[in-house]
């Protein structure tokens, strides 16, 4: 059994979780280097950070029983965890549903987890469209698009809810990309799969230089989001008429 090492948690959370009221979980250590990742500490220095122990995640969880709906594991990257399934094998015993936030870098470990069962719900987070360029102008040199790719066909291929999420900066990210990315997750999921685009905050980011450019306004990405579900729209009807 691998030791797990919590490097953060949070009793309750409305929105990391769509639906759900949640606990949240942070464990520390990722593969990708996002410029605008705001959790860098996990990534980098993590032993600045108190750690929890999974009793004590536990009983403050029990507390709240009736109240939280399930458990978020985040991070960081949680697949890099070598206790990540000790971790959620303690959640599944204790009767607390999961949701696992990953970048899908790992598909063989999210196969793993699918098999056993540990896992009701995904959040991924997809950077780029799937292709090497832009998915490592926004992850880093060591991404591999098509790990993602077949993260989220093992994904697709569960049945299991998902959330595909996509941080937006404008000096990363071009509204093309992101339409060719839409169409690449269409392909994959089929209408009806929940893509959501995130506003990039700029105040404590891995990359301090992201901080010299300007970011997307809330209005642009309304725009950007409306692209996207237009994309959906005209997908769904595409489907009907084959239908």
């Amino acid at each position: 059994m691998a030791a797990i090492e919590i490097k953060g948690f949070l009793q309750t959370s409305f929105i990391d979780w769509p639906g759900k009221v949640a606990s949240v979980v942070f464990l520390p250590g990722c593969n990708y280097r996002c410029p605008y990742c705001h959790n860098h500490l996990l990534v980098t220095d993590p032993q600045k950070l108190i750690s929890f122990e999974m009793h004590q995640v536990l009983q403050q969880m029990e507390t709240l029983r009736g109240w939280v709906d399930g458990v978020c594991v985040t991070g960081g990257e949680p697949t890099m965890n070598g206790g990540l399934v000790y971790l959620l094998e303690q959640f599944k015993k204790n009767n607390w549903e999961v949701k696992l936030d990953t970048n899908g870098s790992r598909p063989q470990v999210l196969e793993n987890l699918i098999e056993r069962e540990l896992v009701s719900a995904f959040s991924v987070d997809v950077k780029a469209p799937l292709e090497p360029i832009p998915y490592r102008r926004n992850a880093g040199n060591g991404s591999d698009p098509e790990l993602v790719r077949e993260s989220l066909e093992i994904i697709a291929e569960s049945g299991l809810p998902v959330e595909l999420r996509t941080t937006v900066h404008p000096h990363l990210l071009s509204l093309s990309e992101v339409v060719r990315m839409a169409e690449q997750t269409l392909e994959i999921f089929g209408p009806g799969r929940n893509h959501k685009l995130q506003q990039c905050r700029v105040d404590d980011v891995l990359d301090p230089e992201l901080k010299r450019h300007e970011p997307l306004d809330r209005e642009t990405l309304d725009q950007w989001s409306g692209e996207v579900r237009t994309l959906e729209a005209l997908n769904a009807v595409g489907v009907r008429a084959r239908a």
